[in-house]
């Protein structure tokens, strides 16, 4: 069979943001405490993340092998680290929100998928998880109601 081609779907890229490129990051183990378990309680192993950054091509497509025309990521993993060791979380839903608020202050990032789950759940076996996808209308719009909190 011959390859005839794919476009591979991503939650998170609409159909305008097909000219833009991904940043991914996947299984990064994050030292996070979330929940609150009692006796015989399934309590996780692990909290894992997969992260999908959409940004512009130019950021990816360069001439020059130079920091300055790409996305650091590397400040934005360290605030996802501090994040997760920053509180004892009730909620998964809270640590997502707070990673995409992290991402959100990056301007660069223009669109976002941010999927974290904990392993295992029930004997030893499967994950559970929250996956948070926002387009470019969406994080601007986030970053809109963050600088309004901070200004009000």
């Amino acid at each position: 069979m011959r390859y005839q081609g794919a476009r591979v779907h991503h939650p998170a890229i609409t159909d305008n943001m097909t000219r833009n490129c991904t940043i991914e990051l996947r299984d990064l183990e994050l030292a996070v405490r979330i929940g609150t378990y009692g006796p015989g309680d399934v309590v996780p192993d692990c909290h894992l993340l997969d992260l999908t950054l959409t940004v512009a091509r130019r950021l990816v497509l360069i001439d020059q092998d130079e920091m300055t025309l790409v996305l650091d990521y590397d400040p934005l993993i360290a605030r996802i680290d501090q994040i997760a060791r920053a509180a004892h979380y009730a909620t998964q839903e809270r640590v997502v929100t707070l990673i995409a608020k992290a991402c959100a202050a990056h301007a660069e990032i223009e669109a976002l998928d941010i999927y974290l789950r904990k392993h295992p759940v029930l004997a030893g076996t499967g994950t559970l998880g929250v996956r948070l996808g926002l387009d470019r209308d969406e994080l601007t719009a986030l970053r809109k109601a963050d600088a309004s909190s901070v200004i009000g």
